[in-house]
C-alpha cells in the first residue's frame, strides 16, 4: 500500500517566545517493511538553523532553532510511503520457546544480540518490577513458544485494559496504568514492553501511524487520523516482530512506522526548550491517505 501522510502540529502561546530549540521525530525512514518515497518538514516561522540527521536508534530526526519573536509555532510534516508485506516468519522462529530466547539474549556473544541487549534494560518511562513479572507470568508458561506467549500477552492487554483518552499523560507512571487498567496506545505499549523486559526479553517501542477507515456510509474526514504506538519483541536470527495491543493484531500494511526506541521519551514527535511563551495551546492534526 502507498500512503500520503500529513502531520501538523501547532502551538499557540499567550506570551511571546523569543527563542526555541527543538528536536522532531515527524518523518519516517525506509525499513525492511517500508520505502519512503519523499518526506519534507516545513516550519513556521522559518528557522534560523535546521538540519536532518539520524539519532542513536537510526530514526530520522530534525533539529531546528527559531531566533525571532513569535506567538505561534507550526510544524507540518509531509511524507509518502510504500508499506511492504511483512516477511513470513521462518519455522524455527515460530517454535522457539521463550526461555530459549531469554537464555540466548543473556549468554550469546553474537553482535546482533549484544547490540539489542539495551532493550532488556530499564528506561526513563519503563521500570521492571515484581508486578510486571506477575502480569507476564500469565502468558509466559514454562516451555511455551515465544511468539505464542507474546500474542497471548497482547490479547490480555486488549481484553483487560480499557482505551480511554485523557486519563493519562506522558508522565503517568506505569504502576498507575497497571493499577487502573486504562490509558491509550502509548500506555499499552509500555505495559507490554515492561512485562517482556521484566522476564528477561528484549522489547522496544514503535511510534507510527495507522490507516483508519470511516464508519460505513460516512465520508473520510481529512485530519481525523491520529498517531499510533505499538511494541516489538526481538527474536535472535529473525529480528524485530511487531505487535499492536490496542487493536489486538500483528501490524501489516496499514501500519506505518515512524520511529523506534526504548520508550516514548526516545521518539517524542516534538520536544525542546523555549524562552518565554506563557501558557500554551496545542493542536495536532494527522491525515493518512491511501494512494493505492
Amino acid at each position: 500500500m502507498r500512503y500520503r501522510i500529513e502531520h501538523m502540529t501547532r502551538y499557540q502561546y499567550s506570551d511571546v517566545v523569543t527563542v526555541c530549540h527543538n528536536f522532531a521525530h515527524l518523518v519516517p525512514c525506509s525499513t525492511n517493511n517500508q520505502d519512503v518515497i519523499q518526506r519534507t518538514l516545513h516550519v513556521t516561522p522559518a528557522p534560523a538553523v535546521m538540519y536532518e540527521a539520524y539519532d542513536y536508534f537510526n530514526n530520522c530526526t530534525h533539529y531546528f532553532e527559531i531566533l525571532e519573536p513569535h506567538q505561534q509555532l507550526e510544524v507540518l510534516a509531509s511524507s509518502e510511503v510504500v508499506v511492504l508485506p511483512r516477511t513470513t516468519l521462518s519455522w524455527p522462529t515460530i517454535y522457539y520457546c521463550w526461555e530459549h530466547v531469554r537464555d540466548l539474549l543473556h549468554r550469546s556473544d553474537e553482535p546482533e544480540i549484544c547490540c539489542n541487549r539495551q532493550f532488556m534494560l530499564d528506561s526513563s518511562l519503563i521500570r521492571r518490577s515484581d508486578q510486571l513479572v506477575q502480569f507476564a507470568s500469565g502468558s509466559f508458561l514454562a516451555g511455551r513458544p515465544l511468539l505464542e506467549a507474546v500474542s497471548d500477552l497482547m490479547q490480555r492487554i486488549y481484553r483487560e485494559f480499557t482505551y480511554r483518552a485523557s486519563v493519562t499523560t506522558i508522565t503517568t507512571p506505569l504502576e498507575e496504568v497497571m493499577k487502573h487498567r486504562q490509558g491509550v496506545c502509548q500506555d499499552f505499549a509500555h505495559v507490554a514492553i515492561g512485562a517482556l523486559r521484566a522476564i528477561g526479553l528484549a522489547a522496544r517501542y514503535v511510534s507510527g501511524y495507522l490507516e483508519t477507515s470511516p464508519p460505513p456510509g460516512k465520508p473520510r474526514l481529512v485530519g481525523a487520523d491520529a498517531s499510533h504506538a505499538w511494541f516489538a519483541v526481538f527474536v535472535p536470527g529473525q529480528g524485530w516482530i511487531d505487535f499492536d495491543p490496542t487493536n489486538n493484531l500483528l501490524p501489516q500494511e496499514r501500519h506505518i512506522t515512524l520511529a523506534t526506541g526504548r520508550d516514548y521519551a526516545d521518539v517524542a514527535p516534538l520536544k525542546g526548550v523555549i524562552l518565554g511563551g506563557g501558557q500554551e495551546t496545542l493542536y495536532v492534526s494527522v491525515d493518512v491517505a491511501p494512494l493505492g
